[in-house]
């Protein structure tokens, strides 16, 4: 059964707008917590008039988190940073924003609260390490959250392959760090929005960790030679051991929005693959078939070919 009201914090973001796309669909009122409401209002057309709120939520603030709950029967937890700036930090953001979430849902007797977190979390990145922290505060705070665990998440929107197909159209080459040997196991992002959809729904969820990965294990060597392979470009990959690879982010950072950092090069030494666990729960548990990445990426891929995909594929 749908919820009446329901509060996203970060609903503004890659996952989150398909989660509010999904609760809108089933019905419910949706309060979306964002920093900015303004760039928001794209959010209001997922629903009917009214349906879907953008409202301004400081993370950092316990008493505007609280007010951002009034009267939701459930919380979700989609907020994530990728690389730190300013004051938005993995800490704060992953962990201490988590734990305030959690405490207030409680405090507010919300009778649902889902919290994102990622599969794989790299122990020796900050990154994974607020990530693994966040995990075990919203669990202390709110016995019976829903945790998902999304592997490579992928999607038009998505910062994975766009990024890596954008540096194969102007980069004399591609790193492949330590080999490229990190394995993956790449998920629709709408894949993971309906699972969270369905958990919500279903009380046996309550208090379950679930690990959601697609049909296929990659490694991120293959995952670039797919990328090359669909836009058609001619970018050599070259082995670079990771303690190099850290050197030449640190040059990265500076960017305003960075190709990669340090972190990322940490994270990207550990695999993101679902476990054999009979602990934890998996997309078919949720009703979920995977989509196999090959029936959308080449779509958004395409772009990045000569010609902004206008042209003629080569395989055509």
């Amino acid at each position: 059964m749908a919820a009446a009201q329901a509060t996203v914090f970060g609903g503004s973001g890659f996952l989150g707008r398909h989660i509010v796309q999904g609760l809108a669909k089933a019905g419910t009122r949706v309060l979306v917590g964002v920093r900015k409401p303004e760039l928001a209002g794209f959010l209001r057309t997922m629903g009917d008039v009214g349906q879907v709120v953008p409202i301004q939520v400081d993370l950092r603030d316990g008493a505007v988190v609280a007010a951002a709950l009034e009267g939701s029967d459930v919380a979700i937890n989609t907020v994530g940073i990728l690389y730190e700036r300013g004051q938005q930090r993995f800490n704060a953001i992953h962990t201490q924003a988590a734990k305030r979430v959690a405490k207030a849902a409680t405090a507010a007797e919300v009778g649902r609260l889902l919290h994102v977190s990622v599969l794989g979390a790299a122990a020796g990145s900050r990154y994974g390490r607020s990530k693994t922290a966040g995990e075990a505060a919203v669990r202390t705070a709110f016995p019976d959250a829903t945790i998902l665990r999304p592997s490579l998440m992928f999607g038009p929107d998505d910062d994975f392959f766009n990024r890596f197909a954008a540096l194969a159209r102007i980069a004399p080459m591609l790193p492949l760090i330590d080999g490229g040997h990190t394995r993956f196991q790449p998920v629709h992002v709408e894949d993971i929005a309906a699972a969270a959809i369905h958990a919500l729904e279903d009380e046996r969820t309550a208090g379950r960790v679930f690990e959601l990965g697609g049909p296929r294990v990659y490694s991120f060597c293959e995952l670039l030679e797919y990328i090359i392979s669909e836009t058609e470009r001619r970018c050599p990959l070259l082995p670079v051991p990771a303690a190099l690879m850290i050197v030449k982010a640190w040059f990265l950072e500076f960017w305003p929005t960075p190709l990669l950092t340090r972190d990322q090069v940490r994270q990207l030494a550990s695999d993101s693959v679902v476990n054999d666990s009979a602990e934890v729960g998996r997309l078919a548990d949720l009703g979920i078939t995977p989509t196999a990445l090959e029936a959308i990426v080449p779509a958004y891929l395409a772009r990045y070919r000569r010609g902004g995909g206008l042209a003629p594929s080569r395989s055509a």
